[in-house]
């Protein structure tokens, strides 16, 4: 195990999109592994390193809430795209006044997690300057000064996440008590072949409110 860090997540809204839902967006009952490592990459990302998340810990109980968004009913063509690349000189753009549509959205609310998680080096894109203590000790002094590339989020952009560095050296208590299963949640998409994106899930647990992501296995 690389360097760790243990930060506290809390915002007024979420939303973890599951999948499977294609018109409106309904969240899971908690945070997804890979939105804890976008969340952490929003803050501190090199391509050296690589964010691997161990434990997220619900502090508060899950609650739900409807609300409604506004969405864009189209996206953007990557032919279109290309052409313009190509050297064409018709517009590019997507007129969000016109192609605005309003849906409903089931988000979680009020939301507190302690997420645990450490880098690893990767030795095919890491210099000689790419040492663990450089990278451990830039994270840490951007959590404590509040830094980062992007504004850290809670699923999608408009749910800002306030982050801090946890450093107590005992975690808060959770409000959920006992075994609580959440069944299949999306883990993180493969890229090892990017013409073949594959998205990974595991059935989540929640022990005591602690989400233990350190063996879990895998599935497409």
């Amino acid at each position: 195990m690389g360097y760790g860090i243990t930060i506290r997540v809390r915002g007024e809204y979420a939303l973890f999109t599951r999948p499977e839902m294609k018109v409106e967006r309904v969240s899971y009952d908690v945070m997804t592994p890979s939105a804890a490592r976008g969340l952490i990459e929003a803050i501190y990302w090199k391509p050296a390193i690589r964010w691997v998340i161990d434990k997220i810990i619900v502090l508060k109980e899950i609650q739900f809430t409807n609300i409604r968004r506004n969405e864009v009913s189209d996206k953007a063509s990557t032919d279109t795209a290309l052409q313009r690349m190509k050297g064409s000189s018709e517009p590019f753009l997507l007129s969000a006044t016109d192609k605005r549509q309003q849906r409903a959205a089931l988000v979680l609310k009020d939301v507190d997690y302690i997420i645990q998680a450490h880098f690893e080096i990767l030795p095919d894109k890491a210099g000689p300057q790419d040492t663990p203590e450089k990278h451990f000790n830039i994270i840490l002094r951007r959590l404590r000064k509040g830094q980062h590339f992007s504004a850290p989020c809670l699923g999608t952009r408009e749910f800002g996440a306030r982050v801090e560095l946890y450093e107590e050296s005992a975690l808060p208590l959770s409000a959920l008590k006992g075994k609580q299963e959440l069944g299949w949640v999306l883990f993180d998409l493969d890229f090892s072949n990017p013409k073949d994106i594959q998205p990974l899930f595991f059935k989540a647990v929640l022990e005591d409110g602690t989400m233990d992501l350190t063996q879990v296995k895998l599935a497409r």
